[in-house]
C-alpha cells in the first residue's frame, strides 16, 4: 500500500471531503470511528424506528466495523482489524437517511447500500483483512460508549492517526 501519495481525512467528514474522492485512492483517516458490528447495529437501528437517542451523533459520522479484543497491558486497544462489511447492510440505508458518511469494513456490499451511499453523498472504505496491529497502530484513545453487554462489539469510540483505508464506493 503506497501511504505516501494518500489523500489525508478529517473525521467526522462531511460532503464538501467526499465528493473529491475516487475510488481506488488511498486515503488516511484522522479523527474519531465509531466502532458497530452486526448486534450494535441492530440496536441502533431499533432506537432510531422507536425514536430514542442514540449514543452518538450520526450526523457526518464515521462507522468501523470492528469487535476490538480487549488491550492487554500498556496498550490503547487490541486487535482491530474490520470485519465483513454485508453483515451490516441491512441496517445502512437507515444509519445514511441519518447522517452517517463515512464506513469502514470488508468485502462487497449489497446494491441497496451503493445506492444509498450515492444518494446520501457518503463514502464506503475498504480496510485490509488481517491487518489488525497495523490498525492497532493508529489508535491514540478507545473510550467504550455504548452496549456494553456485547462485549467486543460494543460501541466503542476511537481516536485514529493516519489510519489507511481505501475508497470503494463513492
Amino acid at each position: 500500500m503506497n501511504i505516501v501519495n494518500a489523500k489525508k481525512l478529517r473525521l467526522p467528514a462531511d460532503n464538501a471531503h467526499i465528493k473529491d474522492l475516487s475510488a481506488g485512492e488511498i486515503v488516511l483517516l484522522s479523527g474519531t470511528l465509531y466502532t458497530a458490528r452486526d448486534q450494535a447495529h441492530k440496536r441502533l437501528a431499533a432506537a432510531i424506528n422507536d425514536g430514542k437517542e442514540l449514543p452518538f451523533p450520526l450526523g457526518g459520522a464515521a462507522i468501523y466495523y470492528c469487535g476490538p479484543t480487549p488491550a492487554a497491558e500498556g496498550q490503547i486497544i487490541g486487535s482491530c482489524g474490520p470485519t465483513t462489511s454485508a453483515r451490516m447492510d441491512a441496517y445502512t440505508p437507515l444509519l445514511l437517511a441519518g447522517g452517517l458518511k463515512v464506513m469502514i469494513g470488508k468485502g462487497v456490499r449489497s446494491d441497496a447500500v451503493t445506492q444509498a451511499i450515492k444518494e446520501h453523498g457518503a463514502v464506503y472504505f475498504s480496510a485490509i483483512g488481517g491487518a489488525a496491529a497495523l490498525y492497532q497502530s493508529t489508535v491514540r484513545k478507545c473510550e467504550l460508549i455504548a452496549y456494553p453487554d456485547l462485549g467486543c462489539e460494543a460501541v466503542y469510540k476511537l481516536t485514529v492517526e493516519d489510519f489507511p483505508a481505501v475508497v470503494t464506493i463513492v
